[in-house]
Parts: structure tokens; C-alpha cells; sequence
């Protein structure tokens, strides 16, 4: 494992850097730093799933100043936007709800709320996508898709590891938010980095088995928890910050 260590320290020390990201490099991350706002950055990483150039491709068509504008505004100007799952009403939806939370709330206070109790991301995360859904007022599949459903819960009412997706792009708009460096953004002060669960997507997901630091083979919320736990052995205040490194070696093909 020291030698595992070893190239994944090495590897952070190289991608911790915003010079990973470029259009030659895309990453939903590269639009999501040009803003402060965590309502735009949270848009960011909703829609960060498919082919990453797509994915910036669709962001920076985005006009993110809509989040501060009336709902009839928003109505047409998004009118013909979609995304994979998305559809134009998807879309629209998700600005017009961010809107009306945005004025009446920050995405960091309803998401202590459930943190704060336990020092529990996911239950902060689950009080996060109650509330969307609640102001949303919506359904539909590619809205659920995008937003997320609240975590399952067992006959205790607690948060399920087995049998709950991994969340992915929620725990990387936590890791952009909470961490603090040259890669991410740091904008939320008081969670804790040694909390955060790494985003399993699955380059992550193949190079981490291929690295012996998972062992598990269903991509679920549990093999998340279970990486994130073997992170902690590396760097047990700080273990997110071999995400993007993992995600890179996979992207990349570094490993086989």
C-alpha cells in the first residue's frame, strides 16, 4: 500500500492544479470556478454526467445570471435548452427552483441543517434534496435524475449503505465547495473536509479495484464509503484529495 500511496501523492502534487482544467482537459469543474455563487455551482454539478466535453459544452451555453431573474425570463430563454435525461421543462424547472431558494435561503445553511447533527454529509445532503423537491414541486424522470431522490432509509430511519447510489455528482459539488486548494473551490467554511465522501464515478470506481483499495464489486454507496475509508488510511484529515488523481488515472487509461 506504501507504493500506492506513493503514486497517489505524486499524482495529487500534479492534478491538484488548475491547470487540469482546460478545454483539452474538460471538467464541469473549469465552468463551475468561474463562479462564487453555489446556486450556479451547484448547476454546474447536477449536470456533470455524460462525456465531459459535453458536459462544458452545455454549461457554458448556460446563461447563470437567469438564477436572479423572474420566472417568465427564465421561461423563455430556456425554452429550448435540453440535456440527455433533461428536457427544456427539466431545465427550466431546476433554474426556477434554485431561484426561489436563492432568495430565500443559502444552499449552505439547509444543508447544516442535517449536517450539523451528526457531522453527517449525507444526511445534510438528504435535507438538501428534500428541499429542491419540496419548492420544485415537480416530477418527472429526468428531474429525479438530475436532482436526485432522497436517500433510503432502513426501519430505524437510517441512511441505507447498501441499496443507495453512490451520489456522485452531489459529493463532488461538496468536495468543490468544502476543499480548499488550487483545484477546488472552498467556499463552505463549516464543514469539515475529513467528512466529505469521495464522488464514485466509475473510472474511479475501476481504478480503485485495480488498485486494491476497494474490494467491493457493486457500484453503490457503501463501496463510496468503503474507498473513502481506505483514503483515510493516506491521509485521514484530508482523503477527498485523491479524488481527482483516481479520476484522472481512470480517464486517462493510466492503469490496465
Amino acid at each position: 500500500m506504501q507504493n500506492i500511496k506513493k503514486l497517489l501523492d505524486s499524482e495529487v502534487c500534479t492534478r491538484n492544479s488548475n491547470c487540469e482544467l482546460s478545454y483539452e482537459k474538460p471538467d464541469p469543474l473549469l465552468v463551475a470556478s468561474r463562479y462564487k455563487d453555489e446556486y450556479t455551482i451547484l448547476v454546474c454539478a447536477l449536470f456533470g454526467y455524460g462525456k465531459a466535453s459535453l458536459i462544458v459544452k452545455f454549461l457554458d451555453s448556460l446563461n447563470f445570471e437567469l438564477l436572479d431573474e423572474k420566472e417568465e425570463v427564465i421561461e423563455k430563454e430556456l425554452d429550448k435548452f435540453y440535456y440527455r435525461f433533461q428536457n427544456s421543462t427539466d431545465v427550466k424547472t431546476i433554474f426556477k427552483t434554485f431561484r426561489r431558494l436563492k432568495q430565500t435561503n443559502s444552499l449552505n445553511d439547509i444543508f447544516l441543517q442535517g449536517y450539523k447533527k451528526e457531522n453527517s454529509i449525507l444526511d445534510g445532503l438528504d435535507t438538501l434534496i428534500k428541499q429542491i423537491h419540496e419548492v420544485a414541486n415537480y416530477n418527472s424522470q429526468g428531474f429525479t435524475f438530475l436532482v436526485s431522490s432522497p436517500f433510503k432509509r432502513d426501519k430505524k430511519l437510517q441512511i441505507k449503505q447498501i441499496g443507495n447510489a453512490p451520489y456522485k455528482r452531489w459529493n463532488m459539488f461538496l468536495r468543490w465547495m468544502v476543499r480548499d486548494d488550487n483545484l477546488d473551490l472552498g467556499l463552505w467554511k463549516k464543514v469539515d473536509k475529513k467528512d466529505l465522501i469521495i464522488p464514485l464515478d466509475t473510472h474511479t470506481f475501476k481504478v480503485s479495484q485495480k488498485l486494491g483499495l476497494l474490494q467491493r464489486k457493486t457500484y453503490d454507496l457503501k463501496s463510496a464509503i468503503l474507498l473513502t475509508q481506505k483514503l483515510k488510511e493516506f491521509d485521514n484529515q484530508d482523503p477527498i484529495k485523491y479524488d481527482f488523481a483516481l479520476y484522472r488515472i481512470g480517464q486517462e487509461k493510466k492503469i490496465y
